[in-house]
């Protein structure tokens, strides 16, 4: 994969998570409640999961393999469902543009804390000024987009 394939496949991915969360909370109004919007959105994304799988022919794992897994390598899909169901009940105070900023901000933060500690197997980055300084005005920035 080219880096360019890579980026192009990262910006449609942000703009899957930006319609995501709007089109959840009408889904939560039709449901009656978020929660059971987000149950609905994770079974049908696992739906075409399994069916992206089979028609790739992607061989199932090894129990073998995910049963040595570390305890946390089974939390993503709990995190996941946690953003999903922390949009939907959000985006109708906050609006998709300061929900985006502040996910975005929150990914941002936490990432460089990864790479500052090489946590979970990443290659160690320090928190270097301009990476601190990028930190910070992409905080300034939700700043604006909220007050805006």
């Amino acid at each position: 994969m080219t880096v360019w394939t890579a980026i192009t496949i990262a910006m449609i991915a942000g703009a899957a998570l930006s319609l995501q969360a709007p089109i959840n909370a009408v889904l939560a109004k039709g449901t009656g409640h978020p929660l059971w919007a987000a149950a609905i959105s994770f079974g049908v994304g696992l739906i075409a999961l399994l069916m992206v799988g089979a028609a790739s022919r992607t061989p199932l794992p090894m129990l073998s393999t995910t049963g040595a897994l570390p305890w946390w390598a089974w939390v993503g899909g709990m995190m996941g469902a946690f953003y999903v169901a922390s949009a939907i009940f959000v985006i109708p105070k906050l609006g998709a543009g300061t929900l985006v900023a502040l996910v975005v901000a929150g990914q941002m933060l936490t990432a460089l804390l990864l790479d500052h500690f090489g946590a979970f197997g990443l290659q160690e980055q320090g928190v270097t000024i301009w990476r601190a300084a990028g930190a910070v005005l992409l905080v300034a920035g939700v700043v604006l987009i909220r007050t805006a």
